[in-house]
């Protein structure tokens, strides 16, 4: 729902955003067809990655052949068949998928409002180290851990922390009241979507309320931290890069 007299919560800085769902605006994208797609994050933005949101019609498809793009996606709601290389399986809400660069791939038979989260990135090879493996999982198969030993902020880690990987998404979810236990300054780049609840995300010297569909981004070295708040627990899917060397 739009806000009255030209306002919105979305901000753009330099090295961060906050992208509101009040302001999406529908693209095409070439390899998408049968669906609302917004490009969330990319590099026009300033980063190094693209965060996408698509919702499908039924009978709409993604199609994309293998080159040096990465892709991992995450389905929000609904339900659709994805295909990677050889290995195709169903996914309802809560399944999420990785398909390496050289690696084509596919989403076929949409219900109807499917949305689906795709973080895309240019692969970096990592020298002795072996390509990435397709993945097909569900985030009820991944068990959250508690976050530097706070029970009240768990963590699903949905890709394998190994070198070949020089990519991340898992899923953080907070208890009301939990927090980041300090404000992060590092290396890695972050796109994010709030999946549940509500909270303030502190980025840089900004403090946002955040909700459910908000999407944000923080370059390398944006000062990060976030609290959950209200009476029902918070969560939101988000990407990094990670395994990389520092030059």
């Amino acid at each position: 729902m739009s806000l009255p007299y030209g306002q919105t919560r979305t901000r753009v800085a330099a090295r961060h955003a906050l992208i509101a769902p009040d302001g999406h605006v529908k693209s095409s994208v070439p390899g998408i067809t049968g669906a609302a797609t917004v490009i969330v994050i990319n590099g026009a933005m300033g980063a190094r990655f693209a965060q996408l949101l698509v919702t499908f019609e039924a009978g709409g498809r993604a199609d994309f052949s293998g080159g040096e793009i990465e892709t991992a996606g995450y389905i929000e709601s609904g339900g659709v068949t994805v295909k990677i290389g050889a290995e195709k399986a169903k996914c309802g809400a809560g399944g999420f998928f990785f398909a390496p660069a050289e690696s084509g791939w596919s989403i076929t038979a949409p219900k109807a409002g499917t949305r689906i989260t795709l973080f895309q990135k240019k692969f970096q090879p990592l020298a002795g180290s072996v390509a990435p493996s397709p993945i097909i999982g569900d985030v009820r198969d991944v068990k959250g851990q508690p976050f530097l030993g706070d029970p009240d902020a768990r963590l699903q880690v949905l890709l394998p922390d190994v070198p070949e990987f020089d990519l991340a998404m898992n899923i953080f979810t907070y208890q009301p009241g939990a927090t980041l236990p300090f404000v992060e300054t590092h290396v890695m780049e972050h796109g994010l979507l709030m999946l549940e609840g509500q909270g303030v995300y502190r980025l840089e010297d900004a403090w946002y309320p955040v909700a459910a569909g908000d999407a944000i981004w923080m370059a390398p070295y944006c000062p990060q931290w976030f609290v959950a708040m209200g009476k029902a627990p918070a969560s939101y899917l988000y990407y990094k890069d990670v395994n990389r060397a520092a030059l």
